[in-house]
């Protein structure tokens, strides 16, 4: 990302929305899967300005990567100490090192996703578990992209089918950002009729509001732990690396 997007993030991912809805998810599926663990060996890939981490150090030993050093001078910022310049495709860990991955928005700014999602099994320890979350629809593309330098957006086959390549069993997908769908939709399509300058979609709300986008969320949240959402601006998955190899 740009420079300017860090500093952005890092006033903004304790309090925002978005990000705080986001972070809600990850914590709401950890809990629904390692119930009561608190000592879980987590690899937050691409950690951005850390607030992700910090929440996930109540559930164990976390490790905070991120390709930018920027990035990691704000996560440092926070107290996060165990911090590594790390390349998502190509990453610095031995193999089957992690309970956790948790890889937030970052798999479309990798040119090669699929080589990250391989690496992501490699350093997973066997029964370990991937939460990753991935913007949707390539018809939502923008400015917002441009900005945040990502290569793509994702619809749900084309997720699934990358992540079970890479050798993974899928445990769940779902959409997610539903409620606010259309209103995202108009917006992108807005800011293409006006120009479509690379700027991140953050945009300031007062704090009432703030606060029941974030309630709205959390609502989500709550369905998506028992169902799933057939649209969305997110995509969210759980997917489960083998304990064992399967017998021939």
């Amino acid at each position: 990302m740009n420079n300017e997007e860090y500093e952005r993030m890092y006033r903004l991912e304790d309090s925002y929305w978005w990000f705080v809805g986001r972070h809600n998810l990850i914590e709401t599926f950890l809990e629904k899967e390692y119930p009561g663990k608190n000592d879980l060996t987590i690899l937050d890939i691409g950690c951005g300005t850390g607030a992700m981490s910090q929440k996930l150090n109540t559930k164990g030993l976390v490790v905070s990567a991120d390709f930018s050093p920027l990035a990691l001078t704000f996560s440092k910022k926070r107290g996060l100490y165990r911090l590594c310049n790390a390349d998502a495709m190509n990453l610095p860990f031995k193999s089957e090192s992690f309970d956790v991955i948790i890889s937030l928005d970052i798999l479309e700014h990798l040119p090669n996703d699929c080589a990250a999602l391989r690496e992501y099994l490699r350093v997973l320890k066997p029964g370990g578990k991937l939460f990753a979350t991935v913007p949707a629809y390539a018809s939502l593309w923008s400015g917002h992209d441009v900005a945040l330098m990502h290569h793509r957006r994702y619809h749900t086959g084309e997720l699934q089918r990358k992540v079970r390549e890479a050798g993974f069993t899928l445990h769940k997908v779902s959409y997610a950002m539903t409620i606010l769908c259309p209103v995202v939709w108009a917006y992108r399509k807005i800011s293409r009729f006006f120009g479509n300058k690379p700027a991140a979609s953050l945009v300031p709300v007062p704090s009432v509001i703030n606060r029941s986008l974030t309630s709205l969320l959390n609502l989500e949240n709550a369905w998506i732990k028992r169902k799933s959402f057939p649209f969305g601006v997110t995509l969210f998955c759980v997917a489960n690396k083998q304990s064992s190899l399967p017998d021939k």
